[in-house]
């Protein structure tokens, strides 16, 4: 069993090491992460025409082999696909993230991308997320949020699913989305299977232009977060806050076929007919 380990907050985000070692009993373990922040970006591989991306060994304490890439954590994933860094891959776990990925953050987490790419090709990804103190905005958390985060809880948590997912690996390729309270291991109440909410625990607020002095026509863009938002709960991100570990399985794009999509196809027809 080979597993790539990744994250969108850099190479040297404590939380990849902790759940990178987490993953030694499981099989051999092999980091390919950015090599800077990439917070917020999806499955994004950048410009490939234009790029050049360059790797690096670095040295992350207890794992074998470890790569510092100057790209996104999809595009860390894909060359992975590719054979940059060796033998195919059986799984792909990434994080752990500083901030619940949930509610609509699901769509923009770098986590949850490089997840999403394994399955483009055909591998099983794992994506690990945990709450953080004032809970984080759009998924994301950051220093002052992380002062006694509780790394080893997420990581032992990750490290019992991809246990029992190893053990029994699906025949047609998974994408797991997992939330973990920020508590000690002995204060989580449980698992639960959980639905994608609508909102994040905090959002975003409002988004303001002011003038950037000295550039005329130019400005910055000023955002305001919004309070903490009671979640539903049976949501991921309200399972979160009961102190439940929230597990979701995240479905593949699909065809919607709605009657209003068939009447706009009528109204084409006849367009084009005309």
């Amino acid at each position: 069993m080979r597993i790539l380990l990744t994250k969108d907050d850099g190479i040297d985000s404590v939380g990849l090491h902790v759940l990178a070692r987490a993953m030694l009993p499981h099989g051999d373990v092999v980091i390919a992460a950015p090599d800077k922040e990439y917070s917020g970006a999806g499955a994004a591989l950048g410009t490939l025409h234009l790029i050049r991306p360059e790797v690096r060994r670095v040295h992350v304490d207890g794992i074998e082999e470890a790569w510092a890439v100057s790209g996104p954590p999809a595009l860390c994933v894909m060359f992975s696909r590719l054979g940059a860094f060796g033998p195919s891959f059986d799984l792909v776990v990434a994080g752990i993230n500083p901030g619940a990925n949930v509610g609509r953050s699901v769509y923009h987490s770098g986590t949850i991308g490089a997840a999403l790419t394994a399955r483009n090709g055909l591998i099983s990804g794992v994506a690990v997320s945990q709450a953080v103190a004032g809970n984080g905005v759009e998924g994301q958390g950051w220093d002052e949020m992380l002062v006694g985060q509780k790394w080893e809880t997420a990581a032992t948590v990750a490290g019992a699913f991809v246990a029992g997912l190893v053990a029994d690996m699906p025949a047609d390729p998974v994408v797991v989305n997992l939330n973990v309270p920020n508590l000690a291991i002995d204060d989580i109440k449980g698992w639960r299977q959980a639905r994608v909410g609508l909102e994040p625990p905090r959002r975003v607020s409002s988004a303001t232009l002011e003038p950037k002095v000295g550039f005329d026509g130019s400005f910055h863009v000023h955002m305001e977060w919004g309070d903490a938002l009671d979640l539903p709960a049976d949501s991921d991100g309200g399972l979160v806050e009961l102190g439940y570990v929230a597990v979701t399985y995240l479905s593949r794009m699909q065809q919607d076929d709605r009657q209003d999509m068939h009447a706009g196809e009528a109204s084409l027809g006849r367009l084009v007919g005309s």
